[in-house]
């Protein structure tokens, strides 16, 4: 190939991908936080430090997200995740619901969540930590025609 050649198809690509940019930006929708709202409230810790930490995903219609476990392992790394940390690393255990199965015959079978979602997170705190938690939930949301760019949503998290 000529080099003219290559750099003909750069700027092709290049024009194409800011077309594609611009549309997504129109749309709102660039990132998967744009059509997935998350929240976070937390009970007080009691005398031991323990709490429940209750995760909320609103996914817009047609959207969802891949559940965890996803039960693909080319969808593993799309599955949706939750840490939670404080001033003092906490004790976390994060509950995942099952979420729907879907039937692919392509790609195989996975699992999604799709309108609201609880997840519930059990922390137990170092003792005497009272510092905010920080919640961050990791997740990438499509429909059955297209993916948006992952998102990672981080929130303090306030006492019920």
């Amino acid at each position: 190939m000529t080099q003219r050649f290559i750099y003909g198809l750069a700027a092709v690509a290049a024009f194409l991908s800011l077309l594609a940019a611009d549309d997504v930006r129109g749309q709102g929708l660039k990132k998967s936080d744009g059509v997935v709202k998350v929240s976070a409230t937390a009970d007080k810790p009691d005398a031991d430090g323990k709490q429940t930490v209750t995760i909320v995903l609103a996914h817009d219609a047609g959207w969802h997200t891949y559940a965890n476990p996803v039960g693909l392992e080319d969808l593993a790394s799309a599955q949706t995740s939750v840490t939670v940390s404080a001033k003092e690393k906490p004790e976390v255990k994060v509950e995942y619901p099952a979420g729907k199965l879907v039937k692919d015959k392509v790609v195989g079978d996975y699992k999604v969540y799709e309108d609201k979602v609880t997840i519930k997170a059990a922390v137990k705190r170092a003792k005497g930590d009272v510092s905010p938690l920080e919640v961050t939930v990791k997740f990438q949301a499509c429909t059955d025609k297209q993916c948006l760019l992952p998102a990672a949503v981080k929130l303090t998290v306030p006492e019920k």
